[in-house]
């Protein structure tokens, strides 16, 4: 196999990225091994005045392949770090000398132009490679670049933080280090990313251009001449130092100290901005290794990128002819409804929205506009795209419209007896291959599937809210639900480009099962009259989002009240005593109109115009503080350990089939812990016999709800990890 191709246009030698079998070019150990052999071949060759560096497909780069790296460590033996530091030091000697190309070392001459001309997309090590060439020339659209190592636990190590700290300063990079957003040409050129913006048909010409007029001068970095400084300041600079001082302490509101990668990003640019740039490549790199050896980036690695990617590629597919949608029907325009015909369309589905009346199901069609209004205006949209989506959605009161749609995607209210009258009025109209879905939180698909006719095509499609925003779409099996639906799910899911998880039916599923825990403790541990600061921040601590009482808030309390309710009514004598306190609490509150954030009052206190402005000073006066409060990392535990148990206890249960989507889904679906990898990821980080023990500490001292699941028992008697008996190169039953 080959992934890169030298041409000769005359005096320009055209190196062609074109990894073979890929739709989006990524970076292998032997496609590096072939650039930095191409280049050296148009280095040595006389008739060369100098080097474009393109592809041959639409888009430029999508970054290193990830599994290269874990290859790496894996034949590496007992020293996994010298191998990584000697791998990411061979990238750096390839791209350095894509920079200096050819230059004599004392007099900076004589070295030979390369230009990058990027046709789309450009990722990671793509846009390391760009940042190493001379000239940066990107092709005008809708494409994106950046360095976005950031949201996978990493940082750009194969010289793009070095590089591009030096090029702009350490104060303008470190929103787009830290940040990893993906730019549009136009701002990739205002951030410096690239140097020029030109028309797609134009892009290899002005590339070649310029290489052929290309002076000496025009090629040598900022850095490698003699009197360079650090704009904005060195780090023992007046300026400098101030800019350094601020960026740490963003860096740790940011991240809470639980992700290492951005603070090592950032100690790669203090340290290395005090050195010449070669030595701040090998301090690059030695941070960079450091981060790879963390567990947290392989964590995240793993989960955000290798697992991430493997669900969305259909890793649990059933097997069954595609069953791409072409058609569907939304039942209820309401905020739901809404989303989820609004995700439709902008996949280009045709969309039917139906409703009680015609007016609600034009006002589910108005979320619609108003967000392809708000595109437009920022420019993320054309009119163009924004009239399509229009036009894909049909408003409609009457459930004849439904003909011919080959998915239904019902999302009325959340009653047995309203989804039960809908599903037999809707398959008394649609063909008999349409498959019918219902979106709910709550309700067990196999009880609902009951009305219908068909149930093996019955499934539950569990959006979270808001649909357009969140990536995690939850597929629920009914006990009959059949392939063919499962597939169908699927297929839309990936359309509609977010990440599926596929689950048995049981109640609250896999993601509820475990959020409504973590909210429950952080409700009880107030009852107990732990300081709310001290819950809040010890789940922030954390790197959750939002802490329990914010997440309640946010979600409603009404919800809660209505959960705890219809909980309690299914599991009768069995529905756990030490509910109580939590209960009396979120009864109290609902009764009192401290709904949450809808209401303007909950666990927080809001202005007028709906802004926290604090916890509620009312909440002391229910539950007075104690005096001595509990250990941080005692709360942190209860808060973490009332998720994973739920976690382990779906997986033993077989509600959750593949660890993987355990993973993905918390991190997904309710922000759990992303630098941990999730649930199963985090006790193989702390070890089956130590979870088992904290276990045992906490159901001793805390209550039933903390006895360790009968599964992690044995694994830790076994010294067993779950990616290593149930990861997917394993057997399930393993």
């Amino acid at each position: 196999m080959t992934d890169f191709r030298m041409e000769k246009d005359g005096d320009v030698a055209v190196i062609t990225w074109d990894a073979e079998g890929r739709s989006m070019n990524v970076m292998t150990r032997a496609g590096f091994e072939e650039l930095d052999r191409l280049f050296d071949e148009a280095l040595g060759d006389e008739s060369v005045k100098g080097i474009v560096i393109t592809s041959a497909k639409k888009d430029f780069a999508g970054g290193m392949d990830l599994n290269v790296l874990a290859k790496v460590r894996e034949e590496a033996g007992d020293a996994p770090a010298q191998a990584l530091f000697d791998f990411t030091m061979s990238g750096h000697h390839a791209l350095r000398k894509i920079e200096r190309a050819g230059m004599d070392p004392k007099t900076n001459k004589g070295g030979k132009p390369v230009a990058c001309a990027i046709p789309g997309t450009s990722a990671g090590i793509g846009t390391e490679i760009a940042l190493a060439c001379h000239r940066r020339f990107m092709a005008d659209g809708k494409a994106k670049i950046g360095l976005p190592e950031i949201m996978v636990g990493l940082f750009p190590g194969s010289g793009g933080t070095t590089r591009y700290s030096r090029m702009v300063g350490a104060m303008q990079a470190a929103p787009v280090l830290l940040e990893g957003k993906m730019m549009d040409p136009k701002a990739a050129k205002n951030a410096q990313l690239v140097d020029e913006v030109v028309a797609p048909e134009a892009l290899l010409d002005a590339a070649k251009a310029w290489v052929r007029e290309a002076t000496d001068k025009d090629i040598v970095k900022p850095w490698d001449e003699k009197g360079w400084k650090m704009p904005g300041g060195a780090p023992y600079h007046p300026a400098g130092f101030m800019t350094f001082v601020g960026a740490s302490a963003m860096v740790h509101h940011q991240t809470q100290g639980v992700y290492p990668a951005a603070k090592a990003l950032l100690s790669a640019i203090y340290e290395g901005a005090q050195v010449p740039f070669d030595t701040a490549l090998k301090i690059e790199a030695r941070w960079f290794t450091k981060v790879l050896m963390d567990p947290t980036s392989s964590a995240m690695i793993r989960s955000l990128f290798l697992n991430k990617q493997a669900l969305e590629k259909g890793a649990n597919r059933p097997e069954a002819p595609d069953q791409t949608v072409k058609k569907v029907g939304v039942l209820g325009a309401g905020m739901m409804g809404a989303g989820i015909a609004l995700v439709s369309a902008q996949a280009g589905i045709e969309v039917v929205l139906l409703d009680q009346s015609k007016e609600s199901a034009e006002k589910g069609k108005a979320y619609t506009a108003d967000f392809t209004a708000k595109g437009v205006k920022r420019g993320k949209t054309t009119q163009e795209k924004a009239d399509a989506m229009l036009a894909a959605i049909t408003p409609t009161d009457d459930v004849e419209d439904l003909k011919g749609c080959d998915l239904i995607v019902e999302a009325v209210f959340e009653d047995p007896g309203v989804k039960a009258e809908i599903t037999g009025r809707v398959e008394a109209v649609v063909g008999e291959d349409c498959i019918f879905a219902t979106n709910t939180s709550t309700l067990p698909i196999t009880d609902l599937a009951k009305a219908s006719k068909r149930p093996e095509q019955y499934i539950g499609i569990h959006f979270f809210s808001p649909v357009e925003k969140m990536a995690l779409v939850e597929i629920i099996k009914g006990k009959e639900t059949g392939d063919r639906a499962v597939a169908k799910a699927l297929d839309y899911v990936r359309q509609i480009r977010k990440t599926p998880i596929v689950v048995n039916d049981a109640r609250f599923f896999y993601a509820n099962r475990c959020i409504i825990p973590y909210l429950n403790e952080g409700a009880r541990l107030v009852t107990e009259g732990v300081q709310p600061a001290l819950i809040e921040n010890a789940a922030k601590l954390l790197g959750f989002p939002l802490g329990p009482l914010q997440l309640i808030d946010e979600t409603s309390i009404d919800l809660a009240v209505k959960i705890s309710k219809a909980t309690k009514s299914a599991m009768g004598d069995a529905y756990p005593a030490d509910m109580a306190p939590v209960d009396e609490l979120m009864f109290s509150m609902a009764d009192e109109g401290r709904l949450g954030r809808k209401a303007g009052a909950g666990f927080y206190a809001y202005d007028e115009k709906g802004k926290r402005t604090g916890l509620w000073s009312g909440l002391a006066e229910r539950h007075a503080p104690v005096s001595e409060q509990p250990d941080l990392q005692e709360v942190q535990h209860r808060l973490m350990f009332a998720q994973v148990l739920e976690a382990v206890r779906a997986l033993e249960e077989g509600v959750l089939m593949d660890i993987r989507e355990g993973d993905v889904g918390a991190i997904l679906g309710w922000g759990f812990a992303p630098w941990s990898g999730g649930p199963f990821s985090w006790l193989d980080m702390i070890g089956a016999p130590y979870a088992a023990e904290r276990c045992d500490h906490l159901a001793s001292t805390y209550g039933e709800r903390f006895e360790c699941p009968a599964l992690l028992r044995e694994m830790a008697e076994k010294g067993q990890s779950f990616y290593g008996r149930f990861g997917p190169e394993e057997s399930a039953a393993a």
